[in-house]
């Protein structure tokens, strides 16, 4: 039975792989479960995800393909007969006690671990694809040849802050501070997307919450060679006024890449390029920019992650703290180490009972950022295509 006709338009720009969503009215007695997607030119099924908004709305998500720009695409949803087929999609399952761990078209992609003995929760391993680490393996694995050890503190994937209200929780070093797990509000597979909300207090070196925090990452059933997820941080101000302070010392989101793909400046080695096109610490550190990519030589493939920083984010285009040594992350508070000024400040006010937000997305990519077509990735993510509803 059909219940509507979905057209999304491309707009100026092809889209590939782009996570798409929409809202509409159903019946409450639709079981969303059932519910699949054609495609009306080519009336092959496409998966689709759906679940029911607060306000009684139904949000849909899907991925589009491939639509090359100034196209559109048709798809009819419609009510199947029983539970609709979608295949593995996005899998998000506990593994042990303090990990999560997320599959994507049956790949192992991560684990998020948040346990009691961690410092800050991270993503780590972390795999392009075939199994290909783009994190640095110390300290969490000791034995690796040929890796890097310093910097403790840097653990895959993961935020951290060197200065709320003079607390560190950036580093590991005496006085640091914590960022606590206090629990799930939700947990989701689906055949589309999967992923995770979290409740996180930050902490001084006591464990007493100097603010809290909801993290919300979003994965895509995407090919292996194009993983994507969105990663979203909403810092909330319920133990009083929270200063992020002005240092280089932190990421909202940060990665420590696999030694292998560290910069040397060598054309063989790693690199790492920003969006206005800088290469490299001299042409990136400090600069503002809309994304930024590391890539690098693995296990005799080449491969990368990309940030992208949306466009409604606060201190938008962000500030990189970016290293040839292998660090990668978006961080708007650090001008005076930025600009060797300590006059210019980048510290940030949240009122109390208030909240700032930011929302990242994150692409782990087979070859370089311009094989990958990050630029393009990056006009999915901030200027998504239009989607009308019949």
């Amino acid at each position: 039975m059909k219940l509507a006709t979905l057209t999304v338009s491309a707009g100026w720009h092809r889209r590939r792989w782009c996570p798409v969503t929409t809202r509409l009215s159903l019946d409450a007695g639709v079981d969303l479960d059932a519910l699949m997607l054609r495609d009306v030119a080519t009336d092959t099924p496409v998966p689709v995800q759906a679940w029911r908004e607060g306000d009684g709305l139904v949000s849909l998500a899907w991925i589009v393909a491939d639509l090359p720009a100034h196209q559109t695409r048709a798809y009819e949803l419609r009510r199947a007969d029983g539970a609709a087929l979608h295949g593995p999609g996005v899998e998000v399952r506990e593994e042990g006690s303090g990990r999560l761990a997320i599959h994507v078209g049956g790949d192992h992609v991560t684990n998020y671990n948040f346990g009691p003995d961690v410092v800050r929760p991270y993503l780590y391993p972390v795999y392009a694809h075939s199994n290909i680490g783009v994190t640095r393996n110390w300290p969490m694995v000791t034995d690796v040849l040929n890796e890097t050890t310093d910097h403790p503190h840097h653990k895959g994937i993961y935020t951290a802050q060197g200065d709320v209200n003079g607390v560190d929780n950036w580093s590991e070093s005496s006085g640091h501070g914590y960022q606590i797990h206090r629990g799930f509000s939700r947990q989701y597979s689906g055949p589309v997307a999967g992923g995770f909300t979290e409740a996180l207090d930050w902490t001084d070196a006591e464990r007493n919450a100097n603010m809290t925090e909801t993290r919300r990452m979003t994965f895509y059933t995407t090919p292996a060679r194009l993983r994507i997820f969105d990663y979203e941080i909403a810092l909330h101000a319920t133990q009083g006024q929270v200063v992020l302070g002005d240092t280089k010392e932190g990421g909202l989101l940060s990665v420590r890449v696999a030694s292998s793909m560290d910069a040397t400046g060598d054309p063989s080695a790693g690199r790492f390029v920003n969006g206005f096109g800088g290469v490299l610490e001299k042409e990136c550190w400090g600069k503002p920019a809309p994304w930024c990519d590391y890539s690098g030589p693995v296990g005799g493939a080449w491969v990368g992650v990309a940030f992208l920083d949306h466009i409604d984010n606060p201190r938008y285009p962000t500030y990189w703290h970016v290293r040839n040594y292998g660090l990668m992350t978006a961080n708007p508070f650090g001008l005076h180490d930025y600009t060797g000024d300590p006059n210019q400040r980048a510290d940030l006010t949240i009122p109390e009972g208030e909240t700032a937000r930011w929302r990242y997305r994150v692409i782990l990519h087979d070859g370089d950022a311009e094989h990958a077509q990050i630029g393009e990735r990056y006009i999915d993510f901030a200027f998504p295509p239009a989607v009308t509803v019949e």
